[in-house]
């Protein structure tokens, strides 16, 4: 296994973790230490029942040659709006308490459905061996269409486990005002996906007609 991406996803992790808590002020918060543990149980699972092959390791350890410009931009903003995500909820739900309190019912629910994003996210990754980081044909790995699995159902189901989570954010962190960078990480997820999938289709081979099999990109029956 390449020591030095685990070694900068975990540091990445905590950072991010480090953002919630700071902004809380606080470490006693209970919905910022439920979503701590899930996230350490979604890395536990990353690398051991989900583990890659350490081909796909190294093609996800750094952007590659090839990489589409504008995924960089898209990636970029998306990883603005993470840190506004975590600075929001955090400074709403653990220190200022600025939106009302939550039915549990709609925390729990938010819980469920952070697991549940994040694990499709996991299953989508294990299942395709071409799942890079970025947005380009690996020609020199013999870049071919994946369609079994997930990838029977929508043509981009790691794309629909992250908006399952971000619909999910809000909820278990009791957050209204999070909802804002969540919904612009949700549109930056969806043009990613459109101009994503435009580019497979013009580029890597198979692609066109795999989309008439698997008519949805990521919502099933409607997009």
């Amino acid at each position: 296994m390449k020591t030095g991406y685990v070694f900068k996803h975990i540091v990445g992790s905590l950072l991010f973790f480090a953002i919630l808590f700071l902004s809380a002020g606080k470490f006693n918060y209970w919905q910022g230490l439920v979503y701590l543990v899930i996230g350490m149980l979604m890395m536990l699972l990353n690398y051991t029942v989900f583990r890659i092959d350490p081909e796909l390791l190294r093609e996800r350890a750094k952007p590659q040659q090839g990489t589409k410009s504008w995924d960089k931009a898209i990636l970029g903003l998306t990883f603005i709006g993470t840190i506004a995500m975590y600075i929001v909820a955090g400074l709403d739900s653990g220190r200022f308490h600025w939106s009302p309190r939550f039915p549990i019912i709609v925390s729990l629910s938010g819980i469920i459905l952070t697991i549940a994003g994040q694990l499709l996210f996991l299953i989508a990754q294990k299942q395709n061996r071409f799942f890079s980081s970025t947005v380009r044909v690996q020609k020199e790995r013999k870049h071919t269409v994946c369609d079994k699995g997930l990838y029977t159902f929508v043509r981009h189901p790691a794309y629909l486990g992250f908006i399952v989570q971000l619909i999910g954010f809000p909820m278990l962190f009791g957050s209204l005002w999070s909802i804002i960078p969540v919904s612009v990480s949700i549109v930056l997820f969806l043009m990613r996906t459109w101009l994503e999938d435009k580019t497979l289709r013009e580029e890597l081979p198979g692609y066109a007609e795999y989309t008439k099999k698997t008519r949805f990109r990521i919502i099933p029956g409607a997009w």
